[in-house]
Formats: structure tokens, sequence, C-alpha cells
């Protein structure tokens, strides 16, 4: 090709060395290698540049004016490459100046601390944000956040890696006093005794919960919704109604639920998928690490999650491997 450099680093470097030594011979003897090795590194770069570097007839060799020229370069350039595998190490263990991340409300009490200071350590600067995906999400492909932790993998968006994180499973939160529906359409029933306090249509689990109604043809009415887990939770606890969430959202909520009850959803099996996202090859193994540290936190979370909704409903919380 035209363009392809007529020597590599390598053949420089054996260049400078018959250049400092005077002869071949003696180049190779330092450099461990066979005259006719050394000989024919230097007529290949001669060849494919059309030009000759050293002047044959000369005793010790004397080089050429291009050979002179390409000397100064060729140390300059050696030079270079010498410090990049340093810098490169360097910037391996460097932190980053910003970083900055959006994570889903749910997920606040569990990740919220813990995350800031994992990210401390990866930047000089965190910047962390608490709220809905959609919003995150928006910002993500700005580049306004460097990483997302949210309900939604944003699949239709190329572009992206994506770590996933956790599956739970979505709850029946209802006074402990109603009996649980034990068939679909005992749910239609117990809505007409008491109503259902909704997540917000803006946030991915009010959309999946309102998916899932409507698969089980239920048209439930709306007299009341919120867009945080604690809104959710408070408004059952006050005796407003039931409610459709999940062990890690009654987690956030942080209310007693004395009074009240979890049941499994009646109806065809609906889980809420949390996973980690990154503009694809931008922060190279950041995300990966974060996405780790984010597993091993929200593991951890599991027996106070028992202890809050139930062994029962607890195991259909699977953190992914």
């Amino acid at each position: 090709m035209a363009d392809s450099l007529p020597f590599d680093l390598r053949a420089l470097e054996l260049f400078l060395a018959v250049c400092d030594a005077g002869t071949m011979a003696q180049a190779a003897r330092r450099l461990g290698l066979t005259q006719p090795a050394i000989s024919q590194a230097i007529a290949d770069m001669e060849r494919r540049m059309g030009i000759a570097l050293f002047d044959r007839s000369a005793r010790p060799l004397a080089l050429t004016a291009a050979g002179g020229a390409l000397r100064q370069r060729a140390s300059a350039l050696l030079s270079e490459a010498r410090q990049i595998a340093p810098l490169l190490r360097e910037a391996e263990h460097a932190r980053l100046p910003l970083l900055r991340a959006g994570l889903v409300d749910s997920l606040s009490r569990a990740l919220l601390a813990p995350l800031a200071r994992a990210l401390g350590e990866k930047a000089e600067q965190v910047s962390l944000l608490s709220g809905l995906t959609a919003s995150h999400a928006g910002a993500l492909l700005t580049r306004q956040l460097d990483l997302l932790v949210g309900a939604d993998d944003l699949d239709e968006i190329e572009g992206l890696e994506r770590w996933p994180l956790v599956t739970e499973p979505y709850v029946l939160l209802l006074p402990a006093a109603l009996p649980a529906p034990a068939r679909v359409v005992d749910l239609g029933e117990l809505a007409r005794q008491v109503p259902l306090v909704r997540f917000s249509a803006r946030s991915k689990t009010g959309m999946e919960v309102e998916r899932h109604l409507r698969r089980l043809r239920l048209d439930l009415p709306r007299p009341l919704e919120f867009d945080t887990p604690y809104g959710v939770t408070a408004a059952v606890a006050e005796g407003a109604g039931f409610a459709i969430t999940t062990p890690l959202c009654l987690m956030e909520a942080g209310i007693p639920l004395d009074g009240l009850a979890c049941h499994p959803l009646p109806g065809p099996g609906l889980t809420r998928h949390l996973t980690l996202i990154a503009r694809r090859q931008e922060l190279g193994r950041l995300p990966r690490e974060v996405a780790a540290f984010c597993r091993e936190r929200l593991a951890a979370q599991r027996p106070a999650l028992a202890a809050l909704v139930g062994e029962g409903l607890a195991a259909g919380f699977v953190v992914e491997p």
C-alpha cells in the first residue's frame, strides 16, 4: 500500500544501534543478533523508502544526508514510544476527573451511599442522582450521565453496554385484614373493595404494572398514583388501598409494614429487572466493575428483604451471576 509505513519501531531501534556502533557487526554483537539479520533489516528499510541510509564505501559506516535526518527523528520517535507503556500503566490506575451516575429511586436506600463511596474511588468528583429511569435514560443518551442503574435495559437503543444486576418479583401489598386474592378474577373483586394505589405511568414500574393489568383484562379505576415507592407504600399504610410493588420498592419506602401483608401476585408471574447501562466502550472495565459491586451490595440485602416480605417471596429475588 502507498501509505504503508516504511519501517517499524524495531527497525528504527536496529538503525540507531548501527549508528551508535559504527558497524553492523558491532551492532549485532551488542544486541545479541547476527550480522546478516541487522544487514537485512537495514536493507529492507532502504528498499521500502527507496533511499540509502548509509554510505557503505566509508569505514566506519557513514550516514547519508537522509540517514542523518532519520537518525534525528528516530531518536525522538523511540523516546516517545518508550514512554507509552508507563503512561498506559499510570492511566490504568488513574482516577477519572468526573463520573456521573443516575440511580433509579427504588434503589436509593440499598445502593446510594455505598455506590457513592465506590465511585469516589474511581473519580475525583462524583455526581450521583436519584430519580425515574426514563429521565436518567435521556441524560445518558445526551451525555449528561456516564452510568445508569435502572429498571429498563433500553434494548431498543444501539451503542450501549448492559450489565444485568438483579431480578425481583412484583408482589401484592394490602391491609392484613383483607384476604389475599387466590385467582386473577379475585384481584378485580379486591379492587372493588379497595382501590389500587398506583405507581405513576411515568415510571417503568408503573408502565409494567399497567401492561400486566391489561394482560389480565382488568381495567381498574385510577384514584391515586405516586412516582415514588414511599408515596405508594405510605398510602397503603394509611388505608388508601392496595398496591402492586416489589421487595426493593418496599425497602426503599422505609415504612414499617405493621398491619400490612405481602402476597404473591395472582395470575402470570411478573418480575422487574434492574440493569447497569453505559455507553459502549467508553469507560473500559469500569462499568463491569461497578456492576459487580452493585450485585454484591444487592445480594447482601436479601436477608432484610426476606424479613420484610417473607422467605417465599424473597426466593424470587435473584442476583445475576
